[in-house]
Order: structure tokens, then sequence, then C-alpha cells
């Protein structure tokens, strides 16, 4: 055999050895080229800056019909078709050694291409006409109903419309030598490589879209994922793709959590497509399999009580629920948790969630100037005129007498500084005052002496606070805790915060002090954990288009974006979740780096989604094929490559709560 038969002998093998590494063919039943690259017309739509996304090309590709193959294709595989820098050894005069000292690897390069549109053609319907004789109209589509379970590949083919995903799969051989036996490996660079017209169209097998989607996010993530993949839903992965899944193989998706909570993210879809089941399920993973993150949630809705239930009720998982008014008993928790449908007569989640109210961590928002302060806000208050009164010696004796006497109150009564005031309290502190001021000869039109004799009003303020038990005891009332409470409350040691409130401008004005307040701590402490996710459910409520807001509206929507733009410098996350995107500020959409796209019916929302993200619109006229927990992901960091939009089935929030349900005593 001459060495040109070795080498294309040698040629041929290695492409049967890239074949099964990378590739399928369905057990023999795929086999396809790529017969055009059309230009799109729509790619450079300058009319209208919110006109969608298009791919600057249309591939189609042609496969071979098989009778089981339309079964087996779905849209969103992704295909590789060798292109035009794809390096050949095609010298055939030299010997294989000869080659290796020229070429440290072979290489192999492919322009990877995603499914779109699918759709199966028979030769003798598209002969068909309007115009040809009814009788035989009916007479061949009624024929051709037969052909489609045989295996006819003169009258048949399967046609596919596929997009340039913008990335080429290039494929090294090791050079040969006495240690490695030329391994094959393959990588992925970014770009667009025009592909050969006419070349076989192969498709990636299972492992590698697995390893291609999840490959860099599992090099960072501490677990092993062959005993965290039999943990199906309880692992790890966020779903499974939506490929393969007539082949009987299921493919987990994993995400990198730290850089999905950092650089934000958002949720889309229609009323039905289960965002909320997404995003109860994604915090759940967060807060289990990341050490380092605190999530706060503003729950309009008053939802995630129930659809986080198992978390709250978990010890090992500090939380709180916030909610608009006191709730004293079991039963008042249970009518203000919005609830599922098939959920709001089952007694088991009125067992669930009194479990929950049995912790304890439920309470309610109130303004600052409706409750007693705390101790350490006198205590701050005394520093703050001490301050204004540095240069008037007998001022800083006055001050200074307030405060030891309030102090030995304080351990009288064993009040600590995190502690409210009582009377005991509230009447030393009005004597202590009161007694300064004349010892100490204060200017009546002093702000000390406004301070000081405007005291007594916390004794009335106690009085509000307290009740008569009916034996003539008084109690102390629920006080509820207010914003400076609250963000005591995610500094301290609580992993899981959920703020229900109804009111929207209750809630926006939380949003806008604790967005607001958070930005401003970070920045002067320079830290940036633990990582902080503020998560708006029902967004158009906090992040409206600046065209149309105003008010408190309009700064809500600008603080907000101000969190997207600078938060991740900070350890400071975002989660935006809509029903209609398309009511919301584009600059804060602008900021979120992975999106996951459900139903949206309306195109004027999917053209803005297109827009925004830079996705065709192709591929999102897909999701309107989509049934509720199927997801159009992509993510320029959380995920394995960037960019590149990817199929979903997530799994179901749902099946952990009813798992905790079923589990109650």
């Amino acid at each position: 055999m001459s060495q040109t038969e070795d080498y294309k002998e040698e040629e041929e093998q290695e492409k049967k050895d890239i074949a099964k590494l990378l590739f399928t063919d369905f057990d023999g039943k795929f086999k396809a080229r790529l017969s055009a690259v059309i230009p799109n017309q729509n790619y450079a739509n300058f009319g209208n800056e919110n006109a969608p996304i298009h791919s600057k090309y249309d591939c189609r590709i042609k496969v071979t019909y098989h009778k089981d193959i339309m079964s087996l294709l779905e849209e969103g595989m992704i295909f590789a078709v060798r292109n035009f820098k794809s390096k050949k050894n095609s010298d055939g005069n030299k010997s294989s050694s000869q080659q290796d000292e020229e070429d440290a690897t072979y290489i192999e390069r492919f322009t990877l291409l995603v499914a779109s549109r699918i759709w199966p053609d028979h030769y003798g319907l598209r002969a068909l006409s309007d115009h040809t004789y009814y009788p035989m109209q009916f007479e061949v589509i009624e024929q051709s109903v037969a052909d489609w379970d045989t295996e006819d590949k003169s009258t048949m083919m399967v046609q596919i419309s596929a997009i340039p995903i913008n990335y080429d799969l290039v494929i090294h051989r090791k050079k040969y030598d006495e240690n490695d036996n030329g391994k094959i490996e393959h990588d992925y660079i970014k770009g667009f490589s025009y592909p050969i017209i006419g070349d076989n169209a192969f498709l990636l097998n299972s492992d590698t879209v697995s390893k291609m989607y999840n490959q860099k996010v599992l090099s960072k993530m501490d677990f092993d994922i062959a005993i965290d993949s039999k943990s199906g839903e309880d692992s790890h992965r966020i779903g499974v793709m939506k490929m393969f899944e007539e082949a009987n193989k299921k493919i987990p998706l994993y995400i990198n959590f730290n850089n999905l909570v950092r650089y934000h993210f958002g949720i889309f879809s229609f009323t039905g497509g289960g965002k909320s089941n997404l995003l109860a399920n994604l915090l759940r993973k967060i807060l289990l399999f990341s050490k380092d993150t605190k999530i706060v949630i503003f729950d309009i809705s008053c939802e995630y009580p129930f659809l986080l239930m198992d978390l709250f009720s978990d010890n090992n998982i500090e939380s709180k629920i916030i909610l608009e008014s006191p709730v004293k008993k079991e039963d008042e928790f249970f009518i203000s948790v919005v609830k599922p449908r098939e959920y709001e007569d089952d007694e088991r989640v009125k067992k669930g969630l009194s479990k929950v109210f049995e912790k304890g961590i439920v309470t309610h928002f109130v303004k600052p100037e409706s409750v007693c302060p705390m101790c350490k806000d006198v205590l701050m208050e005394l520093d703050a005129l001490r301050n204004e009164s540095s240069e008037k010696p007998h001022y800083l004796d006055a001050i200074s007498d307030i405060r030891t006497k309030i102090i030995e109150c304080m351990v009288k009564n064993k009040l600590k500084e995190n502690d409210f005031i009582n009377q005991e309290f509230a009447q030393s502190l009005i004597s202590a005052a009161s007694e300064a001021m004349r010892n100490f000869k204060i200017n009546i039109n002093a702000n000390l002496y406004g301070w000081a004799m405007s005291r007594s009003f916390l004794l009335d303020r106690l009085k509000l606070n307290e009740s008569d038990d009916g034996n003539g005891r008084r109690i102390k009332k629920e006080t509820g805790i207010t914003t400076d409470q609250i963000i005591d409350i995610i500094e301290g040691t609580t992993r899981l915060t959920c703020i229900s409130i109804s009111d929207p401008y209750i809630i926006k004005e939380l949003a806008i002090y604790l967005s607001s307040e958070f930005l401003h701590r970070r920045k002067h402490q320079f830290k940036i954990k633990p990582y902080i996710l503020f998560v708006f459910d029902e967004a158009q409520e906090f992040i409206r288009d600046l065209t149309n807001a105003k008010g408190i509206e309009k700064e809500c929507s600008e603080h907000i974006e101000t969190l997207l733009r600078q938060g991740r410098k900070y350890g400071l996350g975002g989660c935006i979740a809509t029903q209609r995107i398309a009511y919301l500020n584009t600059s804060a959409l602008q900021q979120l780096h992975t999106y996951f796209v459900g139903t949206l019916p309306r195109p004027y929302d999917r053209n803005t989604v297109s827009n925004t993200f830079t996705i065709d619109n192709g591929i999102l006229e897909k999701t309107l094929e989509f049934a509720p927990g199927d997801w159009l992901l992509s993510s320029y960091i959380a995920t394995g490559i960037e960019n590149v939009p990817i199929f979903i089935r997530a799994d179901n929030s749902e099946k952990k709560i009813e798992s905790f349900l079923g589990n109650l005593d």
C-alpha cells in the first residue's frame, strides 16, 4: 500500500473517530448536508430601534428521510458543518511523521448551528398547486399518508432551518508520541465562520452538548457529578435540556449560582408559564448550594411564604417573613398567604404554614414613627447632640449626665441596646433630661433643651403599644419592625427575608430605601460578600419604563436601575420577574446577564426581549409552543458557554412543596 493510500486511510479513520466521539447519527438514521446559506434581509434593520434581532444568515440543512427521524429531531439541537477555516493535512507525499513536524496538532473546524425550524417535505405534495384538478389533489394527498411510514428516500426528505450560534467547534489531535497516542480534544472559539455549502451536517451528541453547556460550570462547583446526577431534582441542576428526549436521554443543566446572583438575571413569561415556580426553585437551589448568599424578596403578591414553605420551616436556614399587617394567629397567617388554586383547601398547607408560624419568624412592617425606639436609638441621639455641642462644655456635661443615668437604668432593668425601651426607661430619661437642663442652665432655645423637654412623648407612645390583659396588668403589643430593623436582619445571620406587602406605595418605599442603603454601605465597607440577591417579583411594579413613570414609580425605577448598574461591583445582585417586559425600564433590563424566557404571546414583548438581549427572533418564536415549565435560557456568564440559547425543562418547585407536605407529622 502506497503512502498516499496510507494517509487517506488514516484520514478516514480520523474522521470516524471524531464522529464517534462528538456526533450522533441515531444508529445510521441521520444523514444530512448543508444545502444553502441565505443572507437574512432583515439582519440590519435601522428603521426601528425596537425591531427584533435577526441572524445574519439562515442556513438550510437537508436530511435524508427515515420514518423515525421526525420524532428524534427537535428544535434547539446543535449541528456542526465544516467551514473554510478547517486545516487539512492534504499533502499525501509527506509521511505522517513529516506532517506532524510541521503541524503540532491536526485541526478540524466546524461552524455550529442551532435548529430553529424542522419540517418534513414530500415531493409529490410539492408538485400540487391550487390549479391541479381537485380529485387529483385529494388522491395525491391521501396516497402521501402511507409514504410517511416507509423509508422512501426518493420522494421525501426532512428540511431544517438553522441559525449560526457564532461559535466554532475546533477539534485537535495531539501530536503522536510515545506517551500520547493521538488523543482527540476539542474546544469552542467565539465568532462566525462561513460553512462549506454541500458538506456534511453533523449532529452533536448528548455528551458533547452536556459538556458544551456544563463543563466550565462544573469545574468551579465543589461536588461529585456522578453522585449528584443520581439525586434528580434534588441535585444542583436547574432542569434538563429539551433535546434527545425521544432517545430517552436526560441531559442535566447546571449553572454557576454565584455568577447568576452577582450579575443579575431575569425571568419573563406570560401568566401560567411557571414564572413563580421557576423563581422559587432557583432561590431554593441558591440557598441550598451556595454558602455566602442572602436573598431579599419583594413579594407584592404574598405567594412566596407558600412557594418556599420548606425553606421557611428549615431550622438550618434562618429566615424572616414581613407582612403588611400584624397576624396573631395561625389562621390569620394562612388566610394572608396566596396559594395555588389546587392547594387552597388542602389541610396539609394549613399545617405546613402553622409550622412556619410557630418558628416565630412572621412579623409585620411598621413605619419608624409609629413604634417606640430601642435603647440604642436613644444613645445614638445623645451622640448626635454631643457632636452638635462640641464647643459648649456645659452642654457636653449635661449630655454625659443624662447618658450615665439612663445606662444605670438599663443595668437595673437588664435592658440591652437592642431592646425596646419600657416605661421605667422613659421615666428615667425624662427625669434625667429635665434635671440636667436645670442643673447646667441650658438655653431654652437650644436644640438640646428642645430634645430634653420633648421626651415625655415616649410615655404616650408606650401606652399606645401596650394593652390591658383584663386583670389590670399592662402587656406589650406586637410592635413590628421598621426599615432600619430590616437592614439589621439582612446584615445579621438571616439568609432569607421575604417582604410580603401588597400596598404598592409601601413596598416601593422599602425597595428604594433598602436598595440605596445597601449600595451606600457596600461602597463604604469595601466588601462584596456575602452576596445579597434582591428579588423583584411582578417587576412592572418596581422598574416601570421611565417615559411613563412619575412620582414614586419613577424614583423606584431609577433606584433599582442604579442597583443593577453598580451592584455587581459590591456583591449586590438583582432578579427581575415579570409577565409584561414591554412595560419595564430597558436601561435596567440591559444590566441582566442571564435570562429565562417563557411564553410571551404579545409580539411587542418578544421584540423587546429580542432587541434587549440580542436573541434571534426565529428562536423566540419557538417559545409560543412552550408548555408550563419550558424555558429558553441564555447567559453571558452563568452557563458554560456564553450567550448561546438553550431550550430547557425546569425542575418543578411544587414537587418540593408536595414532598414537604407529605412528610408533615
